[in-house]
């Protein structure tokens, strides 16, 4: 692709007004005229073959994966030309989708070494999945008349995660019992219900662990020790509803849930347990097989960039009746969700009763501040007494709902938004205590 830069323009132009004034005062001298425009055009076409050719440029770039919510990274762009030809005046643009910002908006890059090298700063801006389309990369011949200009197609995609630095962190405090003192390796005995050892009884151990039948073997007293069960299916159903795509303290509702998420599920593969998510709106869209193994938490990282903002109602019905006929053997599924009208929740009720038959449920939902504050503010006009009055009808509401789930034996978790991550962890590890799961 190739087009006349603004100087060629104006000498092109140029040639006008002269050829009209000649024109005027001598109407043989009008071929003067011409003969610059045609000397122009000339001088364009020269430049165009001195300019290096689009075929010239080999492109070689590296588009990371994944990147943090709000981080920044400096991406490099390298242009290797063949041939002895100097792009002149070289300038460069990045293309981006809606997550994703770039700066500069052009770049002027040096040739150096036969090479053009172009830097941009992409910074995320929202999770999701953000494009990295296309690389623009236009120059001139030595004259600078005419532009030659290449589009590279990059067609990638970058996984834009919550910043979970901090959940490794808070899950080596847990698993640490010394933290002081450096890490230890733990044998989680004690507790539990599949067998680990046998060992000669001591006092203070639960006699109902004796084994008799070795005991009357070895005539010692033996006794049976016990260990934490492993590898739970831990699945995350995650609703992407408008409901919750709603910001609290500049965060979507959505970005709360898959940060506590994440969090747990950090744990859980500690812990030995295959953890998997499911997200859903009007339909069922993301259902991933529960995967082993702390080194799969990058994976699941990436998964929660899919877990996209809806403007869609949720179908309850037809999300967890797909959930259930997906599983195949017991698991702990922790629900991130909200409502607000009783026939929703009536359909949620309904779905959640047939899902707790086989497996155990944990439901999460948040404390609406909002409707805290317009129930306790003060009422000064009957506009305020009027929205105090229904708030306090839609929480009783809420209230009754949560208690109907409770009384079936769908644990719940109801918390402010700031300590979500750390109540879902803790009932999650009661369950594991409790051998729930």
């Amino acid at each position: 692709m190739f087009y006349p830069t603004q100087r060629a323009v104006l000498l092109m132009g140029l040639g006008l007004p002269v050829t009209l004034v000649l024109a005027v005062l001598n109407p043989n001298l009008w071929a003067v005229g011409a003969a610059w425009i045609a000397l122009v055009f000339g001088l364009i076409l020269y430049d165009t073959m001195l300019a290096p050719a689009p075929t010239q440029f080999e492109l070689d770039t590296e588009i990371p994966v994944s990147l943090y919510v709000g981080s920044k990274i400096d991406v490099n762009f390298i242009y290797k030309i063949k041939g002895s030809r100097k792009p002149n005046s070289p300038e460069m643009k990045l293309t981006l989708g809606d997550r994703l910002h770039v700066s500069p908006d052009v770049w002027h890059p040096d040739f150096e070494h036969n090479q053009l090298l172009g830097c941009f700063r992409i910074t995320a801006l929202r999770r999701g999945e953000g494009d990295v389309k296309n690389i623009w990369t236009r120059w001139t011949g030595p004259l600078g008349l005419m532009w030659r200009q290449i589009k590279q197609p990059l067609g990638k995609t970058v996984a834009i995660i919550p910043d979970t630095r901090l959940v490794k962190d808070k899950a080596i405090e847990i698993f640490s019992r010394s933290a002081v003192h450096g890490q230890k390796m733990q044998i989680e005995r004690g507790q539990g219900t599949e067998f680990d050892s046998l060992r000669e009884y001591m006092p203070g151990m639960d006699k109902r662990a004796i084994d008799w039948k070795h005991s009357a073997r070895h005539r010692k007293l033996h006794a049976k020790e016990f260990r934490t069960e492993r590898n739970h299916n831990i699945i995350f159903a995650v609703d992407t509803g408008y409901l919750m795509c709603e910001p609290v303290k500049g965060i979507a509702k959505l970005d709360w849930a898959i940060n506590a998420s994440l969090l747990v599920s950090y744990i859980s593969l500690k812990y030995g347990d295959r953890v998997g998510y499911f997200g859903f709106d009007k339909q069922p869209y993301l259902f991933t097989k529960p995967i082993s193994g702390t080194n799969g938490f990058p994976h699941l990282q990436n998964l929660t960039a899919q877990l996209e903002y809806s403007s869609n109602e949720t179908n309850f019905t037809l999300s967890l009746s797909s959930l259930s006929k997906s599983l195949r053997r017991r698991s702990l599924i922790i629900v991130f969700t909200e409502f607000v009208d009783t026939t929703n929740a009536e359909l949620m009720i309904e779905n959640v009763n047939r899902l707790i038959k086989s497996h155990i449920v944990l439901f999460v939902t948040f404390k609406d501040i909002e409707m805290k504050n317009l129930i306790e503010a003060e009422p000064k006009t009957p506009r305020d007494v009027t929205k105090a009055v229904i708030a306090a009808s839609m929480n009783k509401e809420r209230d009754i709902v949560l208690a109907r789930l409770e009384r079936m034996g769908v644990q719940i978790v109801r918390t402010d938004i700031e300590h979500m991550s750390t109540a879902v962890l803790n009932r999650f590890l009661e369950l594991k205590r409790r051998e729930m799961i």
